[in-house]
């Protein structure tokens, strides 16, 4: 039961981020300097980067799967703000470093980072209702 729990929680957070991406796709396409083609879509449009978020969601929720079952977190409250805390202070720092680096607008940062730790969240969420 524990993998079919990792499974809903990696698509919980995949669709959870193709509503956040979809509600703010012209500023994230705006800050990260995206060209649309005459189609409409991103110029190089590729599936690949699809394929790969949806690995590292079950990457993410097999992780967090794991260290909620040694961390004893055990109900949907604590599932969900353990997730928060995830995405807020382990994931979202790394993207703010990895965009200063790269010299990336701020707002790049807080869309990606927006997405993390509320994705975290959800899967943090899902991962307590198995």
């Amino acid at each position: 039961m524990d993998f079919l729990a990792v499974i809903i929680a990696a698509a919980a957070g995949f669709a959870f981020g193709a509503v956040w991406y979809s509600v703010l796709s012209k500023p994230w396409m705006d800050a990260v300097g995206l060209k649309l083609g005459a189609d409409g879509k991103p110029e190089g449009y590729s599936k690949t980067p699809f394929i790969l978020a949806g690995i590292a969601m079950i990457l993410v929720a097999g992780m967090m799967r794991h260290t909620f079952s040694l961390s004893g977190i055990d109900t949907m409250g604590k599932g969900l703000l353990s997730g928060l805390g995830i995405g807020l202070f382990f994931i979202s720092p790394w993207i703010m470093i990895n965009n200063g680096y790269a010299g990336r607008p701020f707002r790049l940062t807080l869309i990606d980072s927006g997405y993390a730790t509320f994705g975290c969240a959800v899967i943090g969420l899902v991962l307590m209702l198995f």
